[in-house]
């Protein structure tokens, strides 16, 4: 008449269940995205992403400094140049000067190897069409034009401190391209988060506001499709075969089959971004009282970590870090 399997043993109290849990969630497995806006003179708040700023110098020095004292694993930075700064080849991007190599070398001195300082590699924030490449003459993205400034991009990076890149444009054989780039110019050492699964998502708007995009059109030439998933084993497959050291899904919320996925094949650390829409809608429904706040964040933060994901970029690294230390 009654059960003889009784699972409900292992849920009895907090030690038990702590005791048996299959996945952890760690300080160290968090990355912090950041962004640098030029001609700021204090941090600005993003509309979209209540409690995410534009950054000043000092601002992302000192936001950055909470985040390493909370133990995160890393600081993946954004530039956000000024508009007039920007053209149609993205040219601030591999500029020594450039608002995101000023904030790289910024992170890299004052944390040294404290950290690990990553950049994203991508020319959408630098370009007046908000496009991740160079224009072809019939305005579609042209591939390998593109690969040419991702090398230049990534060899300024790397001269700036970047100890990780993060080629996030989704075109073909970039890996391969900013590889042999980084090796010819002596930065062997400087290590690639590739973005081997990236979706053109409806999920991204709050970013594009974060990063003051221009973009016309979208990217659905070069993004992936929602109603793919094998073609993300594919890419990774190139990815690896090109000498991606870590691989990235993108987003995480309403890909996390493909994170599964894709952490079941790779041979390398795989991570997964919890991208700007997915802040926002956790962060606007706890501001009307429709979900615990705290427990939705470590709640969809633990299942991205459960679906396969070695690392989590998150905008709540930092408070999420400080909270596990309790």
């Amino acid at each position: 008449m009654f059960p003889v399997d009784r699972p409900r043993r292992l849920r009895r109290t907090p030690a038990v269940r702590r005791l048996v849990a299959e996945t952890s969630l760690e300080p160290r497995h968090l990355v912090l995205p950041m962004f640098v806006a030029d001609g700021l003179d204090a941090p600005r708040e993003i509309s979209s992403m209540p409690g995410v700023h534009q950054h000043t110098l000092d601002s992302l020095a000192a936001a950055g400094e909470r985040a390493v004292r909370a133990g995160v694993g890393g600081l993946m930075l954004f530039g956000v140049p000024k508009p007039e700064d920007k053209d149609g080849e993205g040219a601030q991007a591999s500029d020594p000067d450039g608002i995101l190599n000023r904030g790289l070398r910024r992170l890299r001195d004052e944390f040294g190897d404290e950290t690990v300082v990553m950049a994203d590699t991508c020319l959408d924030e630098f370009t007046d069409h908000g496009h991740c490449g160079v224009l072809a003459a019939d305005g579609s993205v042209d591939n390998d034009a593109t690969l040419v400034r991702y090398v230049d991009m990534a060899v300024a990076q790397a001269e700036s401190g970047a100890h990780v890149l993060g080629p996030s444009g989704m075109m073909d054989g970039q890996i391969g391209a900013i590889r042999q780039g980084l090796d010819t110019a002596g930065f062997a050492d400087v290590s690639q988060l590739a973005y081997t699964a990236k979706y053109a998502s409806a999920f991204y708007g709050p970013f594009r506001e974060a990063v003051g995009s221009t973009l016309r059109g979208d990217r659905r030439t070069y993004q992936q499709d929602a109603a793919n998933r094998r073609e993300s084993l594919r890419e990774l497959d190139l990815d690896i075969a090109e000498g991606a050291d870590m691989v990235m899904v993108k987003p995480a919320m309403s890909y996390l089959d493909v994170l599964r996925e894709v952490a079941d094949a790779s041979p390398v650390p795989v991570a997964a971004y919890q991208i700007s829409g997915e802040y926002a809608m956790i962060t606007a429904a706890a501001e009307r009282g429709w979900i615990d706040r705290e427990a939705a964040i470590d709640e969809s933060i633990l299942g991205i970590r459960r679906a396969g994901a070695d690392i989590v970029l998150t905008y709540w690294a930092t408070e999420v870090a400080e909270r596990l230390a309790r």
